[in-house]
């Protein structure tokens, strides 16, 4: 599977000043992750590191943008979530929740679940990933590091 492309129709954003500090701490959360990942010397940690970094940078988004469900309703998971509160990232939803198995397997230490190649390439996808939610939140996007 590949990682979508950025897109430019994202909603416009509140602006910085006006997210919560929850979406803050998520996107601060998303870049450690993702300095985790590139420096991890396994590729199961990498992969993990890279995935646990697109998913803060979904908390980050749905943390400005989502409202609380009414009591009652089934639980979802972010990557729905996310799809149904930004509809126009939902190829990265998609993307993102098809990797989910494997970092399950990855995190639980399975050497043989992801490709050094899979893992580079995530790094690479969740690096992008983290540009389009900072730009979705109305901020600058930070510097590529992958």
């Amino acid at each position: 599977m590949t990682a979508p492309g950025s897109r430019s129709g994202l909603a416009p954003a509140p602006g910085p000043h006006l997210l919560p500090a929850s979406a803050h701490s998520y996107l601060a959360r998303s870049a450690t992750s993702l300095r985790d990942a590139i420096t991890a010397r396994d590729v199961p940690t990498r992969y993990a590191c890279a995935h646990v970094a697109a998913l803060c940078a979904a908390a980050a988004l749905l943390a400005a943008r989502a409202r609380p469900a009414p009591r009652g309703r089934r639980q979802k998971n972010a990557w729905v979530l996310l799809a149904e509160v930004a509809p126009e990232l939902s190829e990265w939803a998609s993307f993102f929740a098809a990797g989910a198995a494997k970092r399950a397997a990855a995190e639980a230490g399975s050497t043989r679940a992801v490709s050094e190649r899979e893992a580079d390439d995530l790094v690479r996808d969740a690096d992008r990933f983290l540009a389009v939610v900072e730009q979705a939140l109305g901020l600058v996007p930070h510097a590529s590091v992958a």
